[in-house]
């Protein structure tokens, strides 16, 4: 098991004792599975903090180099295998955001501060969306850590006879973020206040599995992100409820509130009113979505942020953080610290918090500036309106390469970076399209 030791996280360190003392790579090898029980990760580290894996990249690289996920058996056991725990998403940008509007009679209700995913389920609940995924008038009736109850599935595992493994779960904790309850079905909701590249099927099978035992009604399974203003449901449905890999996607259906659109106009008098400034001494940007640079700078509203925690609990990984930390520092958004305990932590500063609670057409334009001061960005924008396409990597690197850019040197990293500002650039011409 090599590892650099220098580099990895708290939760890596505690796993790799972990893998360590208790040899389990040698008997995943020979039985196909491990169990492992909250005492004994507690030796290392709280079995909370070292067991909370959203998303495949949170996983710890010791088990993602080797192929394994976990999962919770009781309150105070779990198992690690070679098991296929996670489903991915892909967002379909042929589905029509259908816009809802604004309820003024609300006053509590902040519309441009919903970056908590409780503040999304609230807004989405209140102005009609929940009811029109469900079809249905319904109720919030649920949310919460509850007890799984018992039951036992099946999951696919490679290294398991027949390629899926049988599971026994007896009273293992699951958490609802929100349930809605219509005459016919009962939703339950996963929420994410960020856009996702998958989850962890655990987090809609457990619930699922509770309250099909439970109740009567349709159990609807649904994954819900609140992302760059817009609301995203994915429908699922276990064809097999014993199979913990059976979900289907029937639908996706999207929404944004009260949008107000943004012309072409806007853009050009964007580009031809803005001052080019001189460029930063700090990394060029190394973050092609950015749609993840205001998920990340949407994180940092409610409170500053741990890199680790960011990196545990949301779809970023070590490296992505800091490629989308200096994306939001490029455009003078963010800040780093470090806190009394020596963690790295990342903060909005005045201008970035003051920009991620403007609406979302002021945001969008506001940030849209913030990209063209810098001439790189700004230039090639004048490039596209003039050929009435997307420039080529080519052309681009010959506009970067007229600039000042901060420690870009070689042709490859030039190249690497003007993907960068092709994205970054498709996302200001995609505004309008929006």
């Amino acid at each position: 098991m090599t590892s650099n030791k220098e580099t990895e996280s708290k939760t890596d360190k505690n796993w790799r004792l972990l893998f360590e003392k208790y040899n389990i790579l040698e008997k995943v090898e020979k039985k196909g599975f491990f169990e492992i029980s909250s005492k004994q990760i507690n030796e290392f580290r709280e079995s909370r903090l070292m067991t909370k894996f959203d998303h495949k990249r949170n996983l710890p690289k010791l088990f993602i180099n080797n192929k394994l996920s976990i999962l919770p058996l009781t309150r105070g056991t779990y198992i690690i295998a070679r098991f296929e725990a996670y489903q991915e998403i892909n967002y379909s940008k042929s589905v029509e955001t259908i816009p809802i509007p604004k309820r003024y009679d609300l006053e509590s209700l902040d519309y441009d501060n919903l970056y908590s995913e409780s503040a999304a389920l609230n807004c989405a609940f209140v102005s009609g969306i929940i009811k029109d995924v469900l079809g249905e008038e319904c109720e919030f009736t649920i949310n919460g850590r509850m007890s799984s109850k018992n039951f036992e599935f099946f999951i696919k595992e490679d290294t398991a006879e027949y390629g899926k493994r049988k599971i026994d779960v007896k009273n293992s904790q699951c958490e609802i973020d929100a349930g809605f309850e219509s005459e016919n079905k009962l939703a339950l909701i996963e929420a994410k206040n960020t856009k996702c590249d998958d989850f962890l099927i655990r987090q809609m099978y457990y619930p699922y599995r509770l309250w099909k035992n439970k109740i009567s009604k349709e159990i609807v399974p649904i994954f819900m992100t609140f992302s760059n203003d817009k609301f995203s449901f994915f429908i699922y449905d276990f064809k097999d409820p014993n199979n913990y890999n059976s979900l289907e996607l029937v639908e996706q259906k999207d929404y944004i509130i009260a949008p107000e659109e943004i012309t072409f106009e806007d853009i050009k008098n964007v580009l031809n009113e803005v001052k080019i400034k001189s460029e930063p001494k700090i990394p060029f940007p190394q973050a092609n979505s950015f749609e993840r640079i205001i998920d990340f700078l949407g994180l940092l509203v409610e409170e500053d942020m741990r890199k680790e925690d960011m990196t545990l609990n949301y779809d970023f990984n070590e490296r992505q953080s800091d490629y989308y930390f200096n994306g939001c520092n490029y455009l003078g958004l963010v800040e780093r610290s470090k806190d009394d305990e020596d963690y790295i932590v990342f903060s909005l500063n005045k201008k970035g918090l003051k920009i991620m609670n403007l609406n979302h057409r002021e945001k969008n334009l506001s940030l849209v500036k913030l990209i063209l001061e810098h001439k790189t960005f700004n230039e090639t924008l004048k490039l596209y309106f003039k050929k009435l396409e997307t420039p080529t990597k080519e052309e681009i690197v010959k506009i970067m390469k007229s600039d000042n850019l901060f420690n870009v040197n070689s042709d490859s990293t030039y190249l690497r970076r003007s993907s960068t500002v092709l994205k970054w650039i498709e996302w200001i011409i995609d505004l309008v399209e929006d």
